[in-house]
């Protein structure tokens, strides 16, 4: 018997990719205004002027082209923070997950203890840590905690415990392959898709990471974009400040590109990885 599609269900998903796409669909559309026209006409729809590349090359320029600065930081704290913690998440994972050694329960029950204390709560502890080390205002501030990642620790021991038979392990031992080797020859390939999720999980967060650069970095030339373009949001509140929300806007556009860009790369790898794990066991 053939079954119908529920029409309340359809109804109930467009109405969630709606409120998913909207607030992109808005900030799209108000990218292509300028200033004033921002506040003279309705939000959703295109308005006066076609502004986007004049608003983009603004952008740029605006305060000594400290947009392409913030741009320049936060890729450098990805690249550093988001990578650095899916490699020592990776590691850490499989340690876990294959190698038996004195306190492994009690680190795994410290990982877990981790994952459910929020990043918000030791802000202000690493703050004082970091202060004290002499590196408060400094990119370390920002990279260094962004290197540790409970949450992906223990999805890659997940991974591992699954995705890698002890057999395969033991039969590279056997035949004398040692655990680097083994580890980066025959395990890493088959850790590809939980390795992708991480990264994945590891770039919007660090991309997106806004508390921590806040409270660490008080030198403009070291935010990242979060920081940088609530600054420019602000400025209009302070005394002599100029309004330049459509700048924040058309910046805010600009960021979420390569965030775009990266989950498309990535996902190539993330389905060919399934599919030849799925094929491999």
């Amino acid at each position: 018997m053939e079954r119908r599609p529920s029409r309340l269900l359809t109804a109930g998903m467009v109405l969630l990719l709606l409120y998913s796409v909207l607030p992109l669909f808005w900030l799209v559309v108000n990218s292509t205004k300028t200033q004033g026209a921002l506040f003279s006409s309705f939000g959703l729809w295109f308005s006066g002027p076609f502004a986007l590349f004049d608003n983009i090359q603004q952008v740029f320029t605006y305060g000594d082209g400290v947009f392409a600065r913030w741009l320049a930081n936060t890729f450098l704290y990805v690249v550093v923070g988001a990578g650095g913690a899916t490699f020592l998440a990776t590691l850490a994972g499989y340690g876990l997950a294959k190698f038996d050694f004195p306190g492994k329960k009690g680190a795994f029950a410290v990982v877990i203890a981790a994952i459910a204390v929020p990043g918000s709560a030791l802000a202000v502890p690493t703050f004082l840590l970091f202060s004290q080390l002499g590196l408060t205002n400094t990119p370390w501030s920002v990279m260094i905690p962004s290197l540790v990642t409970p949450f992906g620790l223990f999805l890659m021991w997940s991974y591992a415990r699954e995705s890698i038979p002890d057999e395969l392990v033991e039969a590279a031992r056997m035949d004398g392959a040692g655990e680097f080797r083994t580890f980066f020859t025959i395990s890493l390939r088959l850790l590809a898709p939980g390795i992708v999720s991480v990264l994945l999980l590891e770039i919007v967060g660090t991309w997106n990471n806004y508390f921590l650069p806040l409270i660490m970095l008080s030198d403009p030339q070291w935010y990242p974009l979060t920081v940088g373009l609530n600054q420019w949001s602000e400025q209009a509140n302070t005394a002599g400040g100029e309004a330049v929300f459509n700048l924040v806007i058309t910046g805010s556009l600009i960021t979420i590109v390569p965030i775009i860009v990266a989950f498309l790369f990535l996902q190539r790898f993330w389905q060919s990885g399934l599919a030849a794990g799925s094929v491999k066991q």
